[in-house]
């Protein structure tokens, strides 16, 4: 079996602010495969920043360990991060500002991270074959103000190749373009994972980011909750056919998995718990597909409701009880006393 690229286990990523805690990350679990091309999704603050930052090696962990490319991040000194950041990773963000200079050329910008690595030599060149990789050569001289939102992120991604990088980070590269520019920019990362063999994770809120990956990742309240797996139907793609692949693109079959977690528990997708009206317990059978989870009926429902409040109410009762036999007991013991201190007074 081959090795994994990346190997999450157990993350977990605390930030502390004054005496507050935000808890980002709490027991994440992921393996991805060498030269995968694979999408993470999840509402804002699910924790999916954190983990590009963490696989970036921009943020250590709190507790876990995460390994890439057979690498520990977690035993690597600062300066080690600092190699491992220019050698091994390419980023890619949604902000403009944090990609690119403004105003160099397309051209001095790819070349950049190159001069910044020391490595200038044949520089133009590789600059130039990035730009033609992304179809953007003949743009190279031309700043980012003569550009399109999304011409500009492909330099970017252009950029985040200068140094040859195994992995290749973008937090949201389609956030800020209209949907048809969205589809350029995913085409460029599929073939670009293709042609160079690049580890890929893109995160986005577009839910149909599954169409243009192999694989997508669903986090939530910092925990993997679902992966939907794409299959192609086979017979579907026509080497050399453009179109006969886009139409099989379109039919292919999307699995949604549910993440089981080691002590078997599992995140059930919440609108499959509204359409089933299911709240607070679930009823288990075992049937012969495999397990079956279902309401619990209202009656059913009613008879442990009932039950939970006999018992409150009962315990309850116990309780004051019991306080009422203490304190009748320790106003028996004080009148005593006072009885026998005046006794003795007279």
């Amino acid at each position: 079996m081959e090795e994994p690229f990346i190997a999450c286990d157990n993350l977990v990523k605390i930030y502390k602010i004054a005496n507050l805690e935000t808890v980002a990350l709490q027991g994440l679990d992921l393996v991805v495969a060498p030269g995968e091309l694979m999408g993470i999704v999840g509402p804002s603050g699910s924790g999916k920043s954190t983990l590009m930052n963490i696989l970036g090696g921009l943020d250590r962990p709190s507790a876990g360990r995460v390994w890439v490319d057979g690498q520990d991040l977690l035993k690597m000194s600062n300066a080690d991060l600092n190699r491992y950041r220019r050698a091994k990773v390419g980023f890619v963000w949604q902000q403009v500002s944090r990609n690119l200079v403004p105003y160099l050329t397309a051209q001095e910008n790819v070349e950049l991270p190159m001069t910044l690595a020391g490595s200038s030599a044949k520089k133009s060149k590789r600059a130039g074959e990035l730009l033609e990789a992304v179809d953007l050569a003949e743009r190279r001289h031309h700043r980012l103000a003569q550009m399109s939102g999304g011409e500009q992120q492909r330099v970017a991604i252009a950029v985040a190749l200068a140094n040859a990088p195994r992995l290749l980070l973008a937090d949201e590269p389609t956030g800020e373009v209209d949907s048809a520019t969205a589809l350029t920019i995913y085409d460029t990362f599929k073939r670009l994972n293709r042609e160079y063999g690049l580890t890929t994770l893109i995160v986005s809120h577009d839910p149909g980011i599954a169409r243009h990956v192999n694989r997508v990742v669903a986090i939530q309240d910092g925990k993997m909750a679902t992966e939907t797996v794409r299959r192609s139907r086979a017979g579907n793609t026509v080497d050399g056919a453009a179109e006969g692949a886009a139409e099989a693109e379109e039919e292919d079959d999307f699995h949604e998995l549910v993440v089981l977690d080691s002590a078997g528990r599992l995140r059930v997708p919440k609108e499959y718990l509204e359409q089933f009206d299911i709240k607070g317990r679930v009823m288990l059978d075992v049937v012969e597909e495999g397990i079956l989870i279902q309401p619990v009926p209202e009656s059913v429902r009613a008879q442990t409701t009932g039950q939970f409040v006999g018992d409150m109410v009962s315990e309850a009762e116990s309780h004051s009880g019991k306080a009422y036999a203490l304190l009748r007991s320790a106003g028996q013991r004080v009148l005593g006393f006072v009885s026998r201190l005046r006794r003795g007074k007279e």
